[in-house]
């Protein structure tokens, strides 16, 4: 099923020059962590939480027109954003993690961009969190090398001391995801896990992912404020039908950043759907098989929007 839905993109674009990792398409060389903001695309598409299930990642990225047969990038010049959790509650983290490192080196050769953003389950796994990995998602990271008399792996059971030593902070998988962002923004439209909200707006796309990573690497301490309950990876007052959403803090994150709309994940939808007034779109339609979801794709041409769902 493709539902189409338009709107005119009436509010400014960033309020200055967006930095970029070139001049000329802000899309390469490709690097990590990539910038926090980049120039729009002719084509940008967004997809939202995937928890670990490697199939509904193929599905999504071929229902987006990303990825080829043998799962090398397709996608062209499109640039595309996947709001986190990419981790837990299911047995593939492994291979899709390292599928999107591919497809971001192979998306920047062709042109294009790929980026995996974080969500609150790729920092509970840095936080060492552990609740809602699977049996195969430890004996997935069990070969990861550690010193058997480390004494902080001897705080956990044997079983999961290899997952440990992969995503505490400096950790091999912890180091991948340090070249991620938590939050960017391409062209007016910032993508995030949970939500922007105005303080994190005050604060800067760049100094929020700058904290995360920094952490991630094992260089300072975790930065609490970005990791409570009200933190972009956390917050979901943008897409929880249950509570009043909070379309004017919406209005006033989006004005300070100079953009147009919000695409987020975390909050599971019945399907794929915009919220004030178009000004924030729930991507979150539970794909992985642990919610028994169905691929959604958001994509973003000029001033059309374009819901693909199946």
């Amino acid at each position: 099923m493709f539902l189409l839905f338009a709107f005119a993109c009436a509010a400014p674009g960033p309020s200055e020059d967006p930095p970029s990792q070139t001049e000329d398409t802000g899309r390469g060389p490709w690097t990590t962590p990539p910038p926090a903001t980049i120039p729009a695309p002719e084509r940008l598409v967004g997809f939202a939480d995937l928890h670990g299930d490697l199939q509904a990642t193929i599905d999504v990225l071929t229902l987006a027109g990303l990825v080829d047969a043998e799962l090398h990038w397709a996608g062209g010049a499109t640039v595309a954003v996947q709001t986190g959790d990419q981790l837990d509650r299911g047995d593939h983290e492994q291979a899709i993690l390292d599928l999107f490192e591919q497809l971001s080196s192979e998306a920047w050769e062709a042109g294009g961009a790929f980026y995996p953003l974080l969500g609150n389950h790729e920092t509970m796994n840095v936080e060492l969190d552990l609740r809602y990995v699977t049996e195969g998602g430890f004996a997935d990271f069990a070969d990861t090398p550690f010193d058997p008399d480390d004494p902080e792996l001897l705080e956990f059971p044997e079983e999961q001391r290899g997952r440990v030593a992969a995503f505490r902070p400096g950790g091999p998988y912890a180091l991948v995801l340090s070249g991620h962002n938590l939050s960017m923004q391409v062209g007016d439209t910032v993508f995030v896990h949970g939500g922007i909200l105005p303080s994190h707006a005050q604060m800067g796309l760049e100094t929020i992912n700058a904290e995360v990573q920094a952490w991630m690497r094992g260089e300072q301490e975790a930065p609490d404020r970005l990791l409570d309950g009200e933190g972009p990876v956390w917050t979901r007052v943008y897409s929880d039908d249950d509570e009043p959403l909070a379309c004017e803090d919406l209005a006033e994150a989006l004005e300070t950043l100079g953009a147009s709309r919000m695409v987020v994940g975390h909050t599971v939808q019945d399907e794929a759907n915009p919220a004030c007034d178009g000004r924030v779109w729930r991507m979150d339609v539970g794909m992985a098989d642990y919610y028994g979801g169905s691929s959604a794709v958001l994509v973003i041409e000029g001033e059309e929007i374009t819901l693909l769902s199946e």
